[in-house]
């Protein structure tokens, strides 16, 4: 079993989740021993991802800064890492509304299965409401939230990446305004910690073909009915549609455009990491394991995986913020409204923005949803209508974040000299 590649053992652990939560449906208490006896290993593999999460970012990120001994080289790197990620995010939310407004998925759902689905999950959206409303303040709230008043506070959270992002930033460059024999002891600590996290990770890796196998059984074993599916067929199709899209085709045209390199052979090397985040759906658990696959196989330079991709995990959501934009005018529809174009330019601005404050773990766009809906003025209770299919959405829609991770780094390690030949994994 050890000696599979990675994902061959992740596939095989997916497949056998699904086979066993089949076969367990069959028993009348299948389902309770699914989510008694199976689903806490998954919880609990999820849970050591996340465990290394905020210390893989503050070390790896003050290292790679570190290492660049010089302003000049981080600040090129960081506004070329920024407006290609800006710019994926608003061609993904641009798609979106492109794929929705040609399917109109919305016309097809029936008043009898909208009731049905919002006296369903109505308790759930007035939670995700409540939680959205803490996030909305003033137009520089993402700004203000950015900066952390307790470092010690926000390494406490992982929807609070962004403000230890800002602290090994800030760490980071200062260090390199000093002289080199002033921060050689810190640097030599976090350049060891590194080293420490990530065979943390080898380790933990170890468990992924099992953690995902109880991932993957408790999720068929809670699946809703199949009327519901189909219900939401047609939003499903348009979801998948504009994400396949920016997987198979905006993606690798970027690959071979900046770095001239085989598009689908890059997809290949990337693959393990594409698996990770379908399985656990956050960009975060799945960060490890894509800066892994990037420099192993891909062969972008440490300097460059270390800075690009755990912004990219926390600010690149570019499939989050395409299935915001088709939830959108799928709610709206259902609901017989009919945007503007004027409200429909405002989502793309809003989607974006909010793909950028989303925490990097599973359900946190369904929160940000609930601002771009009452941005565009789209009932909030219609989030109901989407929830019967999110996860699995969520799962497809992380891969399309964790790939865009991946391909950002890859150009911009070609543009700066860093990219070397890779291999295949």
């Amino acid at each position: 079993m050890k000696k599979l590649p990675l994902y061959v053992r992740i596939i095989i652990g997916m497949i056998a989740g699904v086979l066993f939560a089949v076969i367990m449906l069959q028993f009348a208490n299948g389902v309770q021993f699914i989510r008694d006896w199976i689903k806490p290993f998954g919880t609990i593999f999820i849970n050591l991802l996340k465990l290394i999460a905020v210390p893989l970012i503050l070390a790896s990120l003050i290292k790679g800064i570190s290492d660049l001994k010089d302003v000049t080289k981080l600040s090129v790197m960081g506004f070329r890492t920024i407006g290609f990620y800006l710019f994926t995010t608003v061609f993904a939310v641009s798609l979106g509304l492109v794929v929705a407004n040609i399917i109109k998925p919305g016309n097809s759902i029936s008043e009898t299965t909208r009731n049905e689905m919002l006296t369903t999950y109505g308790g759930v959206v007035e939670e995700k409401q409540a939680e959205a409303q803490k996030q909305q303040s003033g137009p520089l709230k993402f700004f203000e939230d950015m900066v952390p008043d307790n470092i010690f506070a926000a390494t406490t959270s992982n929807t609070r990446m962004l403000q230890v992002i800002f602290f090994a930033l800030f760490v980071g460059i200062s260090m390199i305004m000093l002289p080199e024999t002033t921060v050689k002891p810190f640097k030599d600590f976090f350049d060891s910690a590194n080293d420490i996290i990530l065979k943390m990770i080898d380790l933990i890796m170890l468990a992924a073909p099992f953690g995902v196998f109880a991932l993957i059984a408790s999720l068929v074993s809670e699946s809703p009915s199949v009327d519901l599916f189909k219900a939401l067929g047609w939003y499903s199709f348009s979801v998948v549609i504009g994400l396949f899209i920016m997987l198979l085709v905006f993606y690798p045209a970027l690959i071979y455009l900046f770095t001239k390199r085989n598009p689908y052979r890059f997809l290949k090397q990337i693959f393990p990491a594409q698996l990770l985040g379908f399985s656990t759906s956050s960009s975060a658990a799945t960060l490890p394991v894509s800066m892994e696959v990037t420099e192993k196989n891909v062969g972008v330079d440490n300097e460059v995986t270390s800075f690009v991709l755990p912004i990219g995990a926390t600010i690149n959501m570019d499939g989050t913020s395409l299935y915001q934009a088709v939830a959108a005018i799928f709610i709206a529809q259902a609901f017989g409204m009919d945007l503007t174009l004027g409200a429909q330019l405002a989502i793309i601005l809003t989607a974006t923005l909010a793909s950028i404050g989303s925490a990097a773990v599973p359900g946190a766009g369904m929160v940000m949803l609930i601002i771009v809906l009452a941005q565009a003025g789209i009932p909030e209770a219609g989030l109901a209508l989407i929830f019967a299919v999110d996860r699995p959405l969520d799962m497809l829609r992380t891969t399309v974040n964790v790939t865009s991770d991946c391909t950002i780094a890859t150009i911009i390690a070609k543009q700066l000299g860093k990219l070397e030949p890779g291999k295949h994994p």
